[in-house]
């Protein structure tokens, strides 16, 4: 396939979640990361985030992608940027055992991060701990309970992953040895525009390649995305999380 939902969505994306590059860059200034430092992007998508923190940080980065067609997009805008980050198209669990202790990993909306299918936030965050020198920072970045979901809503966005409550991801941190340095849920209508501006680069796609090969496939993300992101709109949001090691 040449394209999908993610890879069109994404294109027209800064950050491929529900928070603003502003937002990662403030935080990320916090962790105060020395130039030179060794860092991972976990599920880099449009590599932005990745493209950043080589390029304002001087950080000597390792992107990481599952998606071989994401991985091409990743693999575009680093080009294009001149930044120097190496990508790895591949598992993150795996693609993080073969790199040296870390000073930072940044992992937004990243799935199946320890490679054991639906990882508990607990589960995750030690894994990642693991992959961390001492004083090393996880910035951590996922969806959020604001709200108890309905039992059909939980079950069908924790198809990859399962999810806890602002409170829970704290608290997990914490199980797992690290400090919770800064925290912050994304104001609602940061999730909104996201979640605007990735269904209508999908549309405007569909729009102008209504017999591409893709197109079914496309189309059936994009509807299956906007219902529960519409439908979840109560309950749903998306916390950034630094922690250290």
């Amino acid at each position: 396939m040449s394209t999908s939902y993610n890879r069109i969505a994404y294109e027209a994306l800064e950050v491929c979640n529900g928070v603003t590059l502003q937002a990662v860059e403030d935080v990320l200034a916090r962790a105060a990361p020395k130039p030179g430092g060794r860092a991972a992007d976990v599920g880099t998508g449009n590599a932005t985030v990745a493209i950043r923190l080589a390029m304002a940080f001087g950080l000597k980065v390792t992107a990481i992608e599952y998606d071989p067609v994401m991985a091409g997009l990743a693999r575009e805008r680093i080009a294009a940027a001149g930044a120097d980050v190496d990508l790895v198209v591949g598992a993150a669990a795996e693609a993080l055992a073969d790199l040296p202790a870390l000073d930072l990993i940044t992992a937004l909306g990243t799935t199946n991060i320890n490679g054991e299918g639906r990882p508990t936030p607990e589960v995750g965050f030690a894994f990642l701990k693991t992959r961390l020198a001492p004083g090393g920072h996880l910035l951590w970045g996922d969806l959020v309970w604001i709200a108890e979901p309905p039992p059909p809503l939980r079950q069908v966005a924790e198809a990859t992953n399962q999810y806890t409550d602002d409170t829970g991801w704290k608290a997990a941190a914490e199980a797992a040895g690290f400090e919770v340095i800064w925290s912050e849920v994304s104001p609602q209508t940061v999730f909104d525009a996201y979640a605007a501006a990735a269904d209508g680069a999908a549309r405007d796609w569909l729009a102008a390649n209504p017999d591409a090969p893709e197109a079914a496939a496309v189309q059936a993300v994009a509807d299956r995305v906007k219902m529960v992101l519409e439908f979840g709109r109560p309950f749903i949001g998306f916390g950034l999380y630094l922690l250290k090691a």
